[in-house]
């Protein structure tokens, strides 16, 4: 993956009174950590009123999937996301390209492959240098290269907080597309990247992220999920979703819920960003993570004498471009994780199991 030239510091330090500016500082959330609670988007959702549903649309709102799915023929199906953030780091084209890969991500998890993508832009003008906006869209739109897709128009609008994301258009084939419903008793669950973008944003707004640890919170959000193309093609391949910001528990509720069945994860299995977990031992944790845990910690067994307050906050840490969660038969195990290392995935790991049962997950801690 192109990678940028890396710093000598991160971007947070660097900012000082009349240097550069901190984008960061404009808005109250930043990344999927600005997501609406689920709590809270379920009671809206649910007092809206139904939207025609044609027969074309193979995935609509019903089990809060990734992205709407409308069959074009029997060959091809849209597939059509938007998404969309305040910042998360300070440095300008990070922000964009964190956006932008985190929109198309949405795509990837449906199995599809992305065609073009249209540009969500709301910016203080009056507070923000136009060198700034500018770097925002040139980050968008190296990811989009990458992607090999055009950035082929968008919105934009002058707001209180710079907000940036796109409109992602892509295609897949109907029989290969993956929906978060189709989980089964007996299936392995394979997570793709590291968790802890949370705990690693959290300290970057407080001022305490090293250089090392802000080029792995890049790295690691900027990533395209380019795997789900290939996994899509697997028939062993069963559910799919990525995992942003309600966190992995959030996420893998939504799954079971959508699959009606039940799911086991093993904690000393998940795969953990660098540092991450010093971080969040030192307090730097999003207010999202305690709002998701109000939201669905009834659908979750987390017994309190085998974990704590800092295990929690990890299992609901928000995700902001996270990993896919793959949902997969036993025998194509091998399968899967190899299909993640060949495109540098390298903390691709099976994480828990689903079986019968209440829509619900249980946390458990291997020896």
């Amino acid at each position: 993956m192109p990678r940028r030239k890396t710093r000598t510091e991160p971007p947070a330090s660097a900012a000082t009174s009349g240097g550069p500016v901190k984008l960061t500082q404009f808005s109250h959330g930043g990344g999927c950590g600005c997501k609406i609670a689920p709590a809270m988007l379920q009671q809206i959702l649910t007092s809206t009123p139904a939207a025609l549903v044609p027969r074309q649309l193979l995935v609509g709102t019903e089990t809060s999937d990734d992205a709407a799915v409308y069959q074009l023929n029997g060959d091809q199906a849209l597939v059509a996301t938007t998404d969309f953030f305040m910042p998360i780091v300070d440095d300008a084209f990070d922000f964009g390209a964190i956006a932008a890969t985190n929109a198309l991500s949405d795509v990837y998890a449906m199995g599809g492959v992305p065609l073009l993508a249209l540009a969500v832009v709301g910016m203080p003008i009056d507070k923000l240098p136009l060198e700034t906006i500018r770097r925002i869209l040139e980050g968008g739109e190296s990811v989009c290269r990458r992607a090999g897709i055009p950035i082929a128009g968008g919105h934009s609008i002058d707001s209180l907080e710079p907000i940036y994301g796109l409109v992602a258009i892509g295609v897949v084939h109907p029989d290969h597309l993956k929906r978060n419903s189709g989980a089964r008793p007996g299936d392995k669950l394979v997570l793709g990247k590291g968790l802890g973008v949370g705990f690693l944003s959290a300290a970057l707004k407080k001022g305490m992220l090293s250089t090392h640890a802000y080029e792995v919170l890049v790295s690691s959000t900027t990533q395209l999920n380019t795997p789900g193309r290939a996994l899509a093609c697997l028939a062993g391949v069963h559910a799919m979703t990525d995992v942003t910001g309600f966190g992995l528990l959030g996420h893998l509720v939504e799954i079971c819920k959508a699959s009606r069945v039940s799911a086991v994860i093993d904690y000393a299995a998940l795969p953990i960003l660098p540092g991450a977990l010093d971080y969040g031992a030192k307090g730097c944790v999003t207010g999202a993570s305690a709002r998701n845990w109000t939201s669905y910690g009834e659908s979750v067994s987390l017994p309190n004498k085998h974990f704590g307050e800092l295990d929690r906050a990890l299992l609901t840490d928000p995700q902001t471009s996270g990993g896919l969660l793959i949902s997969c038969a036993p025998e194509v195990v091998t399968e899967v994780l190899a299909t993640f290392l060949q495109d540098g995935f390298d903390h691709a790991t099976v994480i828990g199991e689903v079986g019968e049962g209440k829509p619900e997950v249980t946390v458990v801690r291997s020896h």
